[in-house]
Parts: C-alpha cells; structure tokens; sequence
C-alpha cells in the first residue's frame, strides 16, 4: 500500500481549505511507529497555528490535520523495544508535523503511550492535548498543592474540564467559569463553584485564588490578575500575559505550550482506567466528514468536551 485517504489542507486558511483526498503513506523513520489510525480529535484553533502551515519559515503543505492520535501500531522502525505490532497505543504529535486526521500516522514512539484499556479509541483520543494541557498547567506550572484555591477559566471546554477535575483530584477547592448551560456538568467534574458568567462577573464573587488557568484569554485574561492573592499564580493558555502586570499585582504568571510526554499520558491512561478522570465528548464525525467536524466549531451552543474524527470503528 503505497496510498492512504487523509484530511489536508494545500493552503493556509479555515476550515474551508480542508479537503478527503489520497495521500502518500508515511513511512517511520528511526524512533517512529506507524499508527494505524481508529480516532483523532480535533483542536478547532489548530488552523490557526503558525507551526500548522510553515516549519522553519518553509511552507509544509499540503498539511494534514488533527494532532491527538488513538490506533494500532501497524510497523516499527529501527531502535523500537518498547511497542510491538498490534499494541492499542494514543498520544499527542508534535504540531510541526503532519497529523492523524488519515488511515495511518508516523509518530515518534517517545510521544505515545498504552492506550487506556477501559474507554474506545474515540475517548483515548480526546485525552492526549487536553489532559496533558491540564497536568502541565497544574503541575508542571502552577505546583498545585491540596487546599489550595483554583479558578479554572472555561470549565466546560476539552482543556477546563480536564484541569477542573486534575485540579480537585490533587485536593484543590475549586471554582470554574462557564459561558453555557454546563454547570451541572463542570459541578460534577469537581468543582466547588461553578460561575456562569453571562449572568456574573467572575470578580464580583469577591473571593481570592492561589491559582488561576485560563483556557480562554482577552479580556478574561486581563481581569484575572485582580482575583489572585499576592504570591499567587497565573497559567494561561491562550497568548503571554502583558509584560510587567505580574509584577504589578505581585504574583508570577506563566504562558506555555503542551508538550509530548510519555510518563504524563501513563497517568493519565491510569487515572482514566480507575475511574478518577473523565473525557467528555461533544461529536465525532467520519473521516470523510473530517472538513464539517471542523465547521462545527464555529456553531453556536457548541457541547463541552472534545469534538472526534472517527477513522476506524
């Protein structure tokens, strides 16, 4: 098999440049395995990352979408011991490559992991960037410690849900803000307050947090520097916080972009196998739907959780 059908885009643009079409099989290099593809999910901002269309100031297109992976690996290249043929693997590809929205991905083995056991390839799949988003955010960044208080912009999204429940299940007292009729939903993900704040101000509730993460920026942003306590500590997710306004309010703020780790996805696959974190999912999609399953981000009431390109069932 020389050829595959995948989802890619030939020039930069929104989801309307996206096309089904045949693509060259990916061959796996040193270190890579080929994944045979059952899901990918979907971050409907990915159209908009620079790393998407160029590497290294080069065009990259034709480009193919989607960089969160659940599959079979179907081929191992030289210096593999840790998968074989046939092992149920997920993980999170680097964005300066050519995604899984296809049959088949070559991904390098160190960003994969064993797939939870107990949830589908559609659930696996939605874990990879949004759970590992959270873990890093909390852990990585933040330093959460149990007892202390967290605000979780954007509860109800892929990111916010998982950083909602990683969050309380390190023992945080948390609060999340929504922008939809999901607060029982984020209630259940462990949140001790959830903010609808189309009908309140996040900061009129008059309380003060050790940590914020906000998965939604502007605006938000901005005004989140006034709800944390001296000491205390901003994560956001969406662009670097304005220069010397950390220092203003006495606190640390940090912006980062998620990265492929092995050992973070086991916990992860572990934690979702004891029934401690749970991945929402808000529609899947064919492949060869993969352009509408892109277009269905700009609908309004768009449901919490990850939006799934279903490739093999």
């Amino acid at each position: 098999m020389t050829e595959m059908t995948a989802l890619r885009a030939h020039h930069r643009g929104g989801p309307e440049v996206l096309t089904v079409e045949r693509a060259p099989m990916p061959v796996p290099a040193a270190g890579e395995v080929l994944v045979a593809v059952h899901a990918a999910a979907i971050t409907f901002d990915e159209l908009s990352w620079e790393e998407t269309w160029t590497r290294d100031g080069a065009s990259r297109t034709p480009t193919i979408v989607s960089h969160e992976v659940s599959g079979v690996v179907a081929d191992i290249a030289s210096g593999i011991t840790d998968f074989q043929v046939g092992d149920e693997v997920y993980g999170l590809i680097g964005f300066e490559r050519d995604g899984a929205a296809a049959d088949f991905v070559a991904v390098p083995a160190a960003d994969l992991a064993a797939k939870p056991s107990t949830v589908t390839h559609t659930v696996a799949a939605a874990l990879p960037l949004a759970g590992l988003t959270a873990l890093q955010a909390l852990v990585d960044h933040a330093a959460v410690r149990p007892g202390e208080s967290v605000l979780v912009h954007g509860g109800a999204g892929g990111v916010g849900g998982l950083t909602v429940q990683l969050a309380a299940i390190r023992g945080a007292d948390v609060t999340a803000t929504v922008r939809s009729d999901a607060v029982d939903l984020v209630r259940g993900f462990g949140a001790q307050r959830v903010i609808d704040v189309r009908a309140e101000a996040f900061e009129d509730a008059g309380a003060t947090f050790d940590v914020v993460v906000d998965t939604v920026g502007g605006d938000t942003l901005d005004r989140s520097f006034a709800v944390l306590r001296p000491g205390g500590r901003l994560v956001t997710l969406s662009a670097p916080p304005p220069a010397g306004k950390a220092d203003e309010y006495g606190i640390s703020a940090t912006f980062f972009i998620v990265i492929p780790d092995r050992g973070q996805l086991t916990e992860l696959a572990s934690m979702v196998d004891s029934g401690r974190l749970h991945v929402e999912i808000a529609a899947t999609f064919p492949l060869d739907r993969g352009r509408e399953a892109f277009e269905s981000g700009r609908r309004p009431g768009h449901r919490a959780g990850k939006t799934v390109i279903v490739v093999r069932e």
